[in-house]
């Protein structure tokens, strides 16, 4: 059942968490209308839709809802109501199969909540999981201890686990497990610790070569000292030879051949012998050449830009065993040889008959990688001593943690027994809780086979007809619809459609008989037998005395029901604003003493200024309305919004009703000041109660509803009344 609901920040609940604790099998609640009882109502109902509201389940077990509001009434009375389908009588031995695994389930839960209770508490913040948590806790703070006592001398030793508890604990504890090595004493740890941790180095990368074969290959390449003239045999060869221009007039072809075959120079033209020998001059082998000069060229700059790449690579390295000058001077003659070279090969490409020479490279380069092998011989040097030392380092910090653990050996045997049969139990019961829930499904399932082969939805339009006519309502009743009988309709004594034409009354009972009725059943033909709890919410709202009688013990026989120890009734709630109702519903012979019985709760839901509080009382609160208004009265956190009309009423009521005495008897007991105030009084009563008057003239504030509170008192003085002003402001 519910143990407990928290309401903020929906509706009217807006001045913090309005909050229902120590719920009971019986509950009631009352409050003026408007003050927020349907919106609880709606809460109960579906909880996950308010975000800051909250349901608390015994056993984080969660049970079906019924709820009777406006809601349900406005759902359900429609042109078809769903069909309640309940057990039937005819199979008596399926009916006792149906009892034994409702019996069965309840004991299976029963025995869940149970385990869960052990395992996790009863709000989910306890048992074993919090037994588990609170001792990993305390280890983590013994172990943080230890590491605060040793932390000025082997700092470096807990490097990683230093800024946190957890991490700190689950390292000793592994070291705990793990470490054997040989215990050294405290005072040979810390003197060691004093030289390999006092300066911590770390290793360098080895520089690496500057590549050469292949740029020195380039260079040597024997088409860069050849002169790329054309073919030698043809006419206009000698000619070609003679001048030196064969450049010249490759670079020329081309603007002959644009010409349409004229000389672009003295723009004669030629015969086709002349362009004929002008083009076998220039033949396949010239144009070998010139790609082979096109290749070098583009392979060339290739090799050059990963050369300086590694020349860039070697000098962003920070190495104090580098000779950063030497290798900067010679890196930069590398590089203008490169471009040197560069430019000698285009000027090769530009005029093939051109012999080249290139700037040699290869000694630059292995001048340069000398420099860088002589750098990294001192590099490997002090890589080789980090790695001893990274060695003691290693064999240092074990031998740390083992004297860490060796100290503190006791707490941690401890700590490892109590944790082990921790994670056993917590694994037991997690096991257990599984192994139970399936059997519990499987039940479940079975059971809901047994329900559809005994249900029917006749017996609920039997039972509410049978109840409205002998109620006196004969001019309506509820009958099955035809659509396979699943579904009722509300019909006339000659079968007419009867739902429109119903009084407001009519319409509230009938959907209140069929919700009670629905408390046994189901909507569907399984789920009859499971366990729920109900809210019922205002069911005499628009209802007469005779009705509310009837209503009245209706709701008693849930009361007496959900005491059985065997019945799927867990829960009950009533809500409701209606004082006579309340009287009626809550009337208790056996409650002595004006104490409420242990299975029930009262409480009151009220506007405080603007948003609706919740209070709780050891008994019922409600007598009659009049008690109630000398409850507002009493009150010391009074609305200020509601005190004039309240006090007009315990006026009225007193002096007028009941005493024959009007205002004006009333103010001819006062003299002077005194009677203005008494007039005053009855002035603000009646205005603030039946007008809304202006707060130029008056504010209601706290310094006038005292004043005023005053002379109230006083007006029972005056009439020789303070004997029952005595007794209604006593204490309750």
């Amino acid at each position: 059942m519910i143990e407990q609901i928290s309401i903020d920040g929906v509706a009217s609940y807006t001045g913090g968490a309005a909050v229902l604790s120590e719920l009971r099998s019986v509950n009631f609640i009352f409050g003026a209308n408007g003050s927020g009882k349907t919106t609880l109502s709606r809460v109960i109902a579906k909880p996950e839709t308010y975000a800051n509201c909250a349901v608390s389940w015994a056993g984080r077990s969660p049970l079906q809802c019924l709820v009777y509001n406006r809601d349900f009434i406005e759902e359900n009375f429609t042109a078809r109501m769903r069909g309640i389908f309940t057990l039937g009588h005819e199979d008596a031995a399926v009916l006792q199969a149906i009892e034994d695994l409702k019996k069965d389930i309840d004991d299976v839960s029963n025995t869940i909540r149970a385990r869960k209770h052990t395992l996790e508490g009863p709000d989910g913040n306890g048992g074993k999981r919090k037994e588990l948590h609170d001792l990993n806790t305390n280890f983590q703070e013994a172990c943080w201890k230890t590491k605060l006592k040793h932390e000025d001398k082997f700092r470096e030793a807990f490097r990683g686990v230093l800024n946190s508890r957890a991490n700190f604990a689950d390292r000793m504890f592994a070291e705990f497990e793990s470490n054997s090595v040989d215990l050294k004493s405290q005072d040979d740890l810390e003197t060691r610790a004093a030289t390999i941790f006092a300066d911590v180095k770390l290793r360098q990368d080895r520089l690496p070569d500057i590549p050469g074969s292949e740029i020195v290959a380039l260079e040597a390449a024997a088409i860069l000292d050849k002169r790329v003239v054309g073919k030698e045999d043809v006419s206009i060869a000698d000619m070609i030879k003679r001048l030196g221009n064969s450049d010249w007039v490759k670079q020329g072809l081309g603007y002959f051949h644009q010409n349409g075959d004229c000389c672009p120079f003295c723009q004669q033209t030629t015969d086709d012998a002349f362009r004929h020998d002008l083009e076998a001059y220039f033949d396949e082998t010239y144009q070998r050449d010139l790609d082979a000069i096109a290749g070098i060229a583009t392979a060339y700059d290739e090799h050059s830009k990963s050369i300086i790449r590694q020349l860039d690579a070697v000098l962003l390295v920070q190495s104090e065993y580098l000779d950063r000058p030497l290798f900067e001077q010679t890196a930069e003659a590398l590089r203008t040889k490169l471009s040197l070279n560069a430019q000698h090969i285009g000027r090769k490409r530009a005029e093939p008959s051109v012999k080249i020479i290139l700037e040699g490279v290869a000694a630059t380069i292995d001048t340069l990688n000398a420099i860088a092998a002589e750098a990294n011989q001192k590099i490997d040097a002090h890589n080789a001593l980090i790695d001893n030392i990274v060695s003691e380092r290693e064999k240092l910090i074990s031998e740390i943690w083992r004297y860490i653990v060796d100290e503190a050996k006791l707490p941690l045997e401890a700590y490892k027994t109590a944790r082990l049969a921790l994670t056993n139990a917590i694994s037991g019961l997690t096991t257990g809780i599984a192994a139970k829930e399936r059997e519990r499904n499987e039940k479940s399932a079975r059971l809901q086979e047994l329900e559809r082969q005994v249900t029917s939805v006749q017996p609920t339009v039997n039972a509410i007809n049978s109840l409205l006519d002998s109620f006196g309502f004969r001019n309506f009743k509820l009958a099955t619809a035809h659509e396979g009988d699943r579904f009722y309709t509300v019909i006339r004594s000659d079968g007419s459609e009867a739902r429109e034409t119903l009084s407001e009354g009519e319409k509230t009972f009938i959907v209140f008989l069929y919700f009670y009725y629905l408390i046994s059943g189901s909507v569907s033909e399984s789920g009859i037998t499971t366990n729920r709890i109900v809210v019922i919410d205002d069911p005499v709202s628009s209802l007469d005395s005779d009705i509310l009688f009837i209503v009245s013990s209706l709701i008693k026989k849930l009361f007496a029901k959900v005491q059985e120890p065997a019945s799927t009734l867990k829960q009950v709630f009533v809500l409701t604003h209606n004082i006579y109702f309340h009287k009626e519903v809550a009337f208790d012979p056996k409650r002595s003493g004006g104490e409420r019985r242990n299975f029930e709760t009262f409480w009151v839901v009220r506007k405080k200024d603007d948003y609706s509080v919740i209070e709780g009382h050891l008994h019922n609160p409600i007598r009659t309305s009049y008690e109630m208004l000398w409850q507002e009265v009493r009150n010391e956190n009074r609305s200020m919004l509601t005190i004039q009309n309240t006090l007009r009423r315990i006026l009225e009521n007193y002096f007028t009703i009941l005493g024959n005495m009007d205002k004006d008897k009333i103010i001819d007991k006062f003299v002077g000041q005194d009677q203005q105030i008494c007039n005053s009084l009855f002035s603000w009563v009646n205005d603030g109660s039946h007008n809304a008057y202006e707060d130029l003239y008056l504010a209601c504030d706290s310094t006038t509803v005292e004043r005023f509170l005053a002379v109230f008192k006083q007006v029972f003085a005056v009439t020789e009344q303070s004997a029952h002003y005595d007794m209604m402001m006593a204490p309750r």
